[in-house]
């Protein structure tokens, strides 16, 4: 692999963060989100995400009898649905929930207006449904983002995986309910309700 891989994949992430770059801009622009309280689409590093999402995938392969269906991804706060694609890539069958419109509509337009749903995160009544839940920070307002996690935590299903980027409440790491599975990354899963 070497020297040519590496610079092959450079390639592809610049080309990747180039075409993010501009629906980044876009979507805040167009923002209708409250920006004291709540973030403008802000996109996750592609590569953090791959390897995140990856790994998860990996592990949810070796957990899982042969044959079974995709499992299933929830990106909270998806944007402009790029995370969701790195998902679907990866084998999952992916969902997403985006509140601000512009960001949505790109999201609808890339993974479908079935698998995309604007609505506020509060509202939303299917968390318990996600094999895996992902999230990178929707909340300007650190109390917001804390009581936020802790909803999720909290109606997640046992056995679901918790990708949980910029998390502001540390309480996870003493809460029986969950095991941390990467030394790096914030990835938890549930092993309780």
């Amino acid at each position: 692999m070497g020297d040519d891989f590496d610079e092959e994949r450079d390639l592809l992430i610049g080309i990747i963060n180039r075409y993010l770059g501009f629906h980044t801009l876009a979507a805040q622009r167009a923002t209708k989100n409250d920006t004291a309280l709540e973030y403008p689409f802000v996109p996750m590093d592609t590569r953090q995400v791959i390897e995140q999402v990856r790994y998860v995938a990996r592990y949810l392969q070796e957990q899982r009898p042969t044959g079974s269906p995709s499992p299933t991804f929830l990106d909270v706060g998806c944007g402009t649905g790029n995370v969701l694609l790195v998902a679907e890539q990866c084998g999952f069958e992916v969902f997403g929930l985006e509140k601000d419109e512009h960001p949505c509509q790109v999201a609808q337009a890339f993974i479908g207006a079935d698998r995309v749903v604007q609505a506020d995160i509060w509202d939303y009544p299917d968390y318990h449904r996600f094999d895996v839940i992902y999230y990178f920070c929707p909340f300007a307002n650190n109390e917001l983002q804390r009581r936020f996690e802790l909803f999720i935590e909290k109606t997640m299903q046992p056995g679901a995986i918790l990708i949980a980027n910029q998390k502001r409440s540390e309480a996870i790491a003493d809460d029986p309910r969950f095991r941390r599975m990467h030394p790096e990354y914030q990835i938890w899963e549930k092993l309780s309700a």
